[in-house]
């Protein structure tokens, strides 16, 4: 069997990787310096390689992320108060398979939605699904979904990832309809699938901001006892990052 052949096989079972590394590998002549059981290895390997990064792409997209962010680019300043040794911990993810969740607090620019996005990130790269969601258009969102029948099929999506990140947590206090839709989220994933919350709002007032006491306490319960806590301190890193370009802030950012 000639070469040509044995790629029009591995085009015709979508064996990409392979495809690609014989391609590479006979054409530079290399494959001398394979032995047998090594040119399988090769051609495994990259095989491997391609389906994975097709399936991060995958994960990556439909994450939505609100940053392309990544563990290796946290910043570490000793303003920030930012444990290395904990986000060292974090980034392999076991947190995610135990079912665990992390809230993150700060003030306004800190790199909260940042920090929360490279979690994420790396929860993909170990194959993780993950869904990004800013709190008040989720909620927004859900509101449609109920009025259009299609309330249980989001939901369903939501509950469905491993780990889902609500981003800008408490921003807008939660009227009846978000903390029923809130808690019911919280309830699906509770001791079995892992939430990040990011959020400017200290946790002992998360009371107020959800409003009804004696849901407010059920969401408490089942998130502020058990959670990872992340508390980012420092100037914002938005003003900084202007300051030094010279650029000038408009009011309010």
């Amino acid at each position: 069997m000639n070469n040509q052949a044995t790629m029009e096989k591995l085009r015709e079972m979508r064996l990409h990787g392979m495809l690609r590394s014989f391609r590479e590998t006979f054409s530079t002549g290399m494959q001398e310096k394979f032995t047998l059981d090594e040119m399988v290895a090769h051609l495994v390997d990259a095989e491997w390689d391609e389906r994975y990064n097709r399936k991060l792409d995958t994960l990556l997209k439909n994450a939505s992320f609100r940053y392309q962010a990544s563990i290796e680019e946290i910043d570490y300043k000793p303003s920030r108060k930012i444990d290395r040794n904990m986000m060292l911990r974090f980034s392999t993810s076991d947190w995610v398979q135990k079912g665990e969740s992390i809230i993150i607090s700060g003030s306004t620019g800190t790199g909260k939605s940042f920090l929360a996005c490279a979690l994420g990130h790396q929860a993909c790269a170990r194959r993780y699904h993950v869904g990004y969601y800013n709190c008040m258009k989720l909620f927004s969102q859900l509101k449609y979904h109920k009025a259009d029948g299609t309330y249980f099929k989001a939901m369903s999506k939501i509950k469905k990832q491993d780990l889902i990140i609500l981003d800008d947590f408490g921003l807008k206090p939660f009227n009846a309809d978000s903390r029923l839709m809130l808690l019911e989220m919280i309830e699906d994933r509770h001791g079995s699938k892992s939430i990040i919350i990011s959020s400017q709002i200290p946790s002992e007032k998360w009371f107020d901001v959800i409003g009804d006491a004696t849901i407010a306490d059920a969401i408490c319960d089942r998130l502020l006892h058990t959670s990872h806590k992340i508390n980012i301190k420092g100037e914002s890193m938005r003003k900084e990052k202007a300051n030094n370009s010279g650029r000038i802030l408009p009011p309010g950012e």
